[in-house]
């Protein structure tokens, strides 16, 4: 009888399986109607793209000494904007988690979660920079909103995921909030918590270069400065340095989650 069900509703789930498929297909084509790609327009464009590569080339390494300074700037203004960060991230989290906080304070903290993600990060270069000037400061400061709204998320996931036993328990035994919170939820996600933030901290390396374009600081200003001077040659030297130190940072953090996972 329950093979004969199962037949049964075999038609069912593949009709759903075409309609599915269908509404996919048609959200792309809707898509792509509405960017008006053009394909001949692609093609025609690659001596201009070509053109443009060989202009980056060979690298002028005269610029090497002023590359590595802005990139340690770099690095600095990412350790710090990742660090700041993640620590507010964590009381965000725990107050956005539904298993965890109340749900008015459950919708407020979720809602500021979205209000810091909808903004992106050259706007919060900017805001900063008319704040406190041109430099690493501002850098600083971008980083460290920007790194709330992913962190904060990605932490709450993390708690959202805890075995629910676990916190039962110590619910029955009579354990306070702040004792909950101590030896049932950090404990569980504190893993995840270190490999998400080295993530992040990867990934803002990436995203202070963005903000130098609007004065913030590090490699991403002389990166700027370089190309709108025409000096492109000089611009490849502060990429390749960069790819260089954004590579060893990926192998040591991928290195490091491993073993928080382990």
């Amino acid at each position: 009888m329950d093979k004969i069900s199962r037949l049964d509703r075999t038609p069912f789930k593949s009709l759903k399986t075409t309609l599915i498929l269908l509404l996919v297909v048609a959200v792309y084509i809707w898509a792509g109607q509405s960017l008006d790609l053009n394909l001949q327009t692609l093609g025609k464009s690659w001596p201009y793209v070509i053109d443009f590569a060989r202009r980056l080339f060979p690298p002028d390494f005269s610029v090497l000494d002023v590359a590595v300074k802005s990139l340690l700037e770099t690095v600095q203004m990412s350790l710090w904007g990742t660090t700041l960060g993640a620590l507010l991230s964590v009381p965000i989290a725990i107050a956005s988690a539904h298993n965890v906080a109340p749900v008015p304070l459950q919708w407020a903290a979720n809602f500021l979660q979205n209000a810091v993600r909808s903004v992106p990060s050259i706007i919060l270069g900017l805001v900063f920079v008319s704040a406190t000037g041109l430099g690493a400061q501002a850098g600083t400061m971008s980083l460290t909103i920007y790194t709330v709204g992913y962190l904060a998320k990605f932490f709450q996931e993390a708690i959202e995921s805890l075995d629910a036993r676990s916190l039962d328990s110590l619910v029955t035994i009579g354990a306070k909030p702040l004792q909950i919170l101590r030896y049932g939820v950090l404990p569980q996600v504190m893993p995840l918590i270190l490999g998400y933030t080295l993530w992040m901290f990867e990934y803002n390396i990436r995203a202070a270069s963005v903000l130098g374009v609007v004065g913030a600081g590090g490699i991403g200003f002389q990166l700027k400065s370089y190309i709108d001077g025409f000096e492109y040659q000089k611009a490849t030297t502060m990429m390749l340095v960069l790819l260089a130190v954004v590579t060893m940072i990926d192998l040591f953090s991928s290195k490091l989650r491993q073993r928080l996972e382990n």
